[in-house]
């Protein structure tokens, strides 16, 4: 199967139409992360588009120490790293209205937090109604249930807003060095196919202007649902055996993603991207042979998950919220430097 991108009325009535009848062309099936994962673009997006962005929709740039802490753990930092956008809010949100000293700061200067429910009535609607999270079953919820919730077009306009901004600044960023060799190595046995939570045109633009789209079948964007639900219908389509199936990404979701359909994982681990892929030729030599899964997959989710492992930082013994928010200070002021230099960035 050949990659042909879908046009924007597909993607609006049938986006999911190329995984239900995908066509195995190889004999093993490789699903691809792509952000954090193919390019160095995971920290930019989210400390320069989505975290300011959300504070200036919502007015919360009072308590910006505490919403990049908390936004830069879930999103970069923990088990929940590279989830879908519409859950990352779900979860900041969740620990801005529990922690008390953000809620007595809240309350000093009559800071109005957003509204969680309606975000989390969304959540719900789009699971129930096997629905993508992404905004265009945002809008088709506001269109058909709550056209008067006004809440949910600023929540739909920072979406977009995060969707405009993006190609900017992540479209500059290079795959990582080792990324093409694998891939035209991969292509040689195995469909590939883009399983990820940003919006498709983004993934079909990068893929194609660092002209690595020439190798894969398609792309699944969060349009066509979890990532698990990408490769359970790209599996099932294509008759692939459990073993037959890879999955390459950098976040636990990646991890469960490909486990939830019995496949097998193999980590590009945060802060070791290129060490990770220059590594990639050995491990999937040993997945083609058949001898990828048990001790050798072990041993990598072994790394790999320590590295992702840490709990909230505001939860543990000896907190300090300066000291902390400080710790990433370095990263933030390097990227403010590089690619928005004229940016509003808190810096202690």
């Amino acid at each position: 199967m050949t990659y042909v991108r879908l046009s924007h009325k597909d993607l609006k009535e049938k986006p999911r139409e190329q995984l239900l009848n995908f066509k195995r062309t190889k004999k093993f099936l490789v699903a691809i992360d792509t952000d954090g994962c193919v390019t160095d673009n995971m920290n930019g997006k989210q400390i320069l588009i989505f975290h300011p962005h959300f504070m200036e929709f919502y007015n919360l740039w009072e308590i910006e120490s505490y919403y990049r802490e908390i936004a830069e753990y879930y999103n970069l930092f923990s088990e929940h790293r590279g989830c879908n956008r519409f859950i990352a809010i779900q979860l900041i949100l969740h620990a801005l209205y529990e922690r008390t000293d953000v809620q007595n700061i809240v309350k000093q200067r009559n800071i109005i937090l957003p509204d969680l429910k309606i975000l989390e009535d969304f959540i719900d609607y789009a699971k129930k109604n096997n629905l993508g999270l992404g905004n265009q079953s945002l809008e088709k919820y506001i269109n058909e249930e709550r056209p008067k919730t006004f809440g949910l077009y600023k929540l739909l306009g920072w979406s977009e807003a995060v969707n405009r901004t993006f190609p900017h600044i992540s479209a500059e960023i290079p795959p990582f060095d080792g990324v093409r060799e694998a891939v035209q190595l991969m292509a040689q046995h195995a469909d590939i196919i883009v399983v990820s939570q940003t919006p498709y045109d983004d993934l079909a633009d990068y893929w194609e202007k660092y002209d690595l789209a020439q190798y894969i079948s398609l792309i699944a964007g969060q349009e066509m649902g979890t990532k698990s639900q990408h490769i359970e219908l790209a599996k099932k389509s294509g008759g692939y055996k459990d073993d037959e199936v890879l999955m390459i990404g950098d976040a636990i979701g990646d991890l469960k993603a490909v486990k939830s359909n019995n496949g097998l994982f193999y980590p590009v681990v945060p802060g070791e991207e290129e060490r990770s892929w220059h590594q990639f030729s050995e491990a999937f030599e040993r997945f083609v042979q058949g001898s990828y899964s048990g001790e050798f997959e072990g041993k990598l989710l072994e790394g790999f998950n320590q590295v992702l492992s840490q709990k909230e930082p505001w939860n543990q013994p000896n907190y300090d919220h300066i000291e902390n928010y400080k710790k990433y200070q370095n990263l933030r002021v390097q990227l403010y430097r590089k690619f928005n230099p004229t940016g509003k960035l808190l810096v202690i």
